[in-house]
């Protein structure tokens, strides 16, 4: 399949990036994406017969890769609750133009899986862990899981040998695990784990999010940096959302994400596609463009790229970028575990 030109969005922004929820399911309730309360046992999730099958989201992301996706990621929900993710992600990587399929877990399954995901083709995993403290874990986790469980996970992800790695991303609320992030720099410093760190965002309807709680990156660089003096790194690609650093002492890196305080809106480059096929372009979106339907009423891979390049090409996201602005006030905006952040 021949990649054409640079497919650019209203503000000239390639698409480069493509997201995918293989599963809306979760087995976390975390407070600040699927607390308890509304997702409890008699919520009703996605039927399997409503989700995008193996073919179909093999079918979108060969179109995707024609307009010029080079990377892919998966997520959730938690993905690995997806039977037979391995065999997705050989498929996945026998397509022209993807060089780079990562993976963003809660990494409790990871022990069990990690190294079938590799020997797969999978390129890295992203690990999701706020905490080391075991009972402030639970408080977050919503009384799912145990760190103990993750870290054998990261420890199994390192063993199996992912061409790229593997990271850990944080999300520090102010007065709630804020202080323990130098634990967390600690554990992870001397190791092959990149350790990056994210503001806290007001992505759904259900973080209780407020300003006062975001812990920015300059602030949290000066707290590691009076501990383990840091020297920046230059990007490794355009677009790259974390700004990384290296230790002075040469023991590894970190990053920060600052996506509430430098917003990077200007570089976005990622689409995201839900579990049930539905496309958004946008983190904050309040509405997305139906795929499944498209994909079920047996639409050509023509037809299906020509709705890809109308989505992208009218593109005009930059809700961060106008974040408190009185006109930026969406409406009711999809939910992080639907679309996996």
């Amino acid at each position: 399949m021949s990649v054409h030109a640079p497919l650019l969005d209203r503000r000239n922004r390639p698409l480069r990036d493509l997201r995918i929820s293989v599963m809306d399911r979760c087995n976390f309730r975390c407070t600040y994406c699927m607390p308890a309360a509304t997702y409890g046992e008699d919520y009703a999730f996605l039927p399997p017969a409503a989700r995008l099958s193996f073919d179909e989201i093999e079918r979108v992301c060969r179109q995707a890769a024609s307009l010029g996706v080079s990377k892919l990621r998966l997520t959730g929900g938690e993905p690995l609750l997806r039977p037979q993710l391995p065999d997705l992600i050989r498929r996945l990587r026998r397509i022209d133009g993807i060089d780079d399929i990562a993976l963003t877990t809660n990494g409790v399954l990871l022990d069990r899986q990690s190294q079938a995901l590799a020997d797969a083709g999978l390129d890295r995993v992203t690990v999701s862990l706020d905490t080391l403290d075991p009972a402030l874990f639970r408080q977050i986790s919503g009384g799912h899981g145990d760190v103990d469980a993750v870290l054998r996970g990261i420890d199994a992800a390192c063993a199996a040998g992912f061409r790229d790695g593997v990271k850990i991303n944080a999300v520090l609320q102010r007065g709630l695990n804020d202080a323990g992030a130098l634990a967390l720099v600690e554990r992870f410093r001397g190791s092959s784990v990149v350790l990056r760190f994210i503001e806290f965002m007001d992505v759904g309807n259900r973080t209780a999010w407020s300003v006062d709680s975001v812990v920015s990156s300059q602030e949290l660089h000066a707290r590691i940096h009076a501990r383990w003096p840091l020297m920046a790194l230059p990007p490794r690609h355009p677009g790259e959302v974390a700004t990384r650093y290296r230790f002075v002492d040469g023991d590894g890196e970190i990053g920060l994400i600052s996506s509430i305080s430098t917003p990077f809106c200007g570089d976005c480059t990622r689409a995201r596609l839900s579990s049930e096929g539905q496309l958004y372009t946008c983190l904050f979106a309040t509405r997305g463009t139906d795929l499944r339907g498209l994909l079920r009423a047996s639409a050509d891979d023509a037809a299906l790229r020509a709705v890809l390049a109308g989505v992208w090409s009218a593109r005009n996201d930059r809700y961060s970028e106008l974040r408190g602005r009185p006109a930026s006030t969406p409406g009711r905006r999809i939910e992080m575990h639907y679309i996996g952040g």
